[in-house]
């Protein structure tokens, strides 16, 4: 059987990845020579906490909802991995077990670099260790951001500056409107936000009486940028 190859859209969005775009091209042919495409179904496990770290994965089509489980047993949503977007690295450098489960939101295709391939690469391409330097700084800058949004912004502004990322990454123009392309119920929102599914109701109403976004089953359209920057910098 043929092994499956990626999409030209699917490569776009590896290649268009803000971080790996900035790789010289010798390192990202490297990459893309010793990574496989694996596609899965919506909801396909790719790794379970506390499984050895064997894989480095881009997301080159669809989405990866990263989840951890409550005190109570509950699957709690924390983010969602788009394209363009590389994981898995931090296991792969500290050989602890995976932290967080991680599973195919929609259907998504996937780039996988078996782990003796990634330490190759390593070694052959220094670089590689600073980009990845990087990019974990701002994984690290972000989760700070998150962690001081909770605990010092009303949830109407973190609702909308969310709202605001999940339409830079999954968005897609339809005239003056903006759909987000992820499809996500309220109480994934909710999870997202540290809040209860209730509350982002009460705010999504809100902003939709506003005429700032406008709700549709397991989908929210951005009427406008402009009134959910305005809400998020309260």
């Amino acid at each position: 059987m043929t092994p499956p190859v990626l999409t030209i859209e699917e490569r776009s969005n590896i290649e268009a990845g803000s971080w790996f775009s900035k790789l010289s091209a010798p390192l990202r042919e490297a990459i893309l020579s010793r990574a496989s495409v694996r596609r899965v179904a919506d909801g396909a496990l790719l790794v379970a906490r506390g499984s050895p770290p064997d894989e480095w994965c881009g997301v080159a089509s669809g989405s990866v909802r990263i989840s951890s489980v409550s005190l109570s047993g509950k699957q709690v949503s924390l983010t969602y991995v788009e394209p363009g977007i590389w994981f898995g690295d931090i296991s792969l450098f500290d050989g602890l077990p995976r932290t967080h489960d991680a599973n195919a939101h929609g259907a998504t295709t996937l780039l996988i670099v078996r782990k003796p391939d990634f330490q190759d690469i390593l070694n052959r391409h220094v670089e590689l260790y600073e980009a990845l330097l990087r990019l974990n700084c701002r994984r690290l800058r972000l989760m700070f951001d998150v962690v001081e949004d909770l605990n010092t912004r009303p949830l109407a502004a973190r609702l909308a500056k969310q709202i605001l990322l999940l339409a830079r990454s999954y968005g897609v123009p339809e005239g003056e409107e903006i759909r987000i392309g992820l499809q996500l119920a309220q109480e994934d929102l909710a999870q997202l936000l540290g809040a209860s599914r209730q509350r982002v109701n009460q705010e999504l109403k809100a902003f939709e009486r506003d005429g700032a976004v406008r709700i549709e089953p397991t989908r929210l359209v951005v009427l406008s940028k402009d009134k959910l920057l305005a809400i998020a910098a309260r």
